[in-house]
């Protein structure tokens, strides 16, 4: 039998983190705990993290919700339907594989866990004043970051520029790759003109430059573009699999990003995966701000799905966002992110 039971942390960013939707100050995770009475000294821990305004499961009776689901599991053969609840679902798996595991925060038996391989990360870049966002990317190229990711749609497009332009001068593209995240933040009568002007300063990519739910005028994007469109947004609240067949059909991104946290776990990921190759379509693995306990087993899963195949940076290095995360064996360096096995993990609040 399995006993199940939560508790809830408010995560404090170090600063104030601007995006094209709003600033961030706090990030809400719960921590759903699993044990299973014949074995009481192990418990499998995952995290439930809805961002807000962005996950479907961004609800107000989000708790009585997670209150209910943790009296219904009794074991394995109680698992309830949770395509409603993403965040809930990647909690939910994370705690049975960690629990199955042995209660180590080991989600995924491979060399990320067990012999301090290394996942190649990019540098995310926040939104913020011009000082701000140059000191950020000096910050991240003398840490050894050779991808960096810029939120950009928030500031005067004109500073964004030259802050971009700056980059590309002292750093050209066979030395630093540029990937651009908006958020949604251009409008549909100016994307063109503005992707235009990011074109010349060679960028890899660019995610939801317009909002997610303009299907026709993402797929049209998509052709003319002179940026790679990566498709982040608009994957949220894509619930079968004959639906995610036919939003990639309609509007054949280059990439689409993937948030295990928003797209309900790993089996829901995986199915994207297995689509979007099946169509041609590039992806990479992004965490959603979740604390390390989310983050570490988006890692074991990433380096799960890519071992084996060409090393792309993935979107993994936002351990260091939070003045309360707990403390967890996960170390970024040289841009990259690596499992300190011998390191022991902090006590849950």
């Amino acid at each position: 039998m399995w006993k199940a039971s939560f508790r809830k942390h408010i995560l404090q960013f170090k600063f104030d983190a601007g995006t094209s939707r709003g600033v961030l100050k706090q990030k809400e995770a719960w921590y759903i705990t699993l044990q299973d009475e014949q074995h009481p000294e192990m418990e499998g821990i995952g995290e439930c993290g809805p961002l807000k305004g962005l996950s479907i499961d961004d609800l107000a009776d989000f708790e009585t919700q997670l209150s209910q689901i943790c009296q219904q599991l009794t074991g394995p053969n109680s698992l309830p339907e949770l395509k409603a609840f993403p965040s809930l679902q990647f909690g939910l798996e994370t705690a049975i594989r960690d629990l199955q595991n042995g209660g180590g925060k080991k989600i995924f038996d491979n060399d990320f866990y067990s012999s301090q391989a290394t996942i190649p990360i990019n540098g995310l870049v926040w939104m913020g004043s011009k000082d701000f966002m140059t000191s950020q990317v000096k910050e991240k190229l003398q840490a050894g970051y050779r991808c960096l990711k810029l939120k950009v749609g928030a500031l005067d497009f004109d500073t964004e520029l030259e802050i971009i332009k700056w980059i590309r001068n002292e750093f050209p593209e066979n030395e630093v790759q540029l990937r651009l995240d908006a958020n949604g933040a251009f409008s549909p009568q100016e994307v063109h003109e503005k992707l235009g002007k990011l074109a010349q300063f060679k960028i890899h990519s660019i995610e939801q430059p317009i909002k997610a739910g303009q299907e026709e005028q993402m797929a049209s994007l998509c052709i003319n573009s002179p940026i790679p469109i990566a498709l982040d947004e608009e994957l949220i609240g894509i619930k079968s699999k004959k639906e995610k067949l036919a939003l990639l059909k309609q509007i054949r991104p280059p990439y689409i990003i993937l948030k295990p946290t928003l797209l309900g776990g790993f089996a829901e990921t995986d199915e994207w995966i297995q689509l979007a190759e099946e169509q041609g379509i590039d992806w990479w693995i992004t965490s959603a701000l979740e604390s390390n306990i989310g983050l570490n087993a988006i890692c074991q899963y990433t380096f799960e799905k890519t071992k084996g195949r060409e090393a792309k940076p993935q979107g993994l290095g936002t351990g260091s966002l939070y003045f309360n995360n707990i403390e967890s064996p996960l170390k970024v360096k040289d841009g990259t992110i690596h499992y300190q096995k011998e390191k022991s993990w902090g006590n849950l609040p």
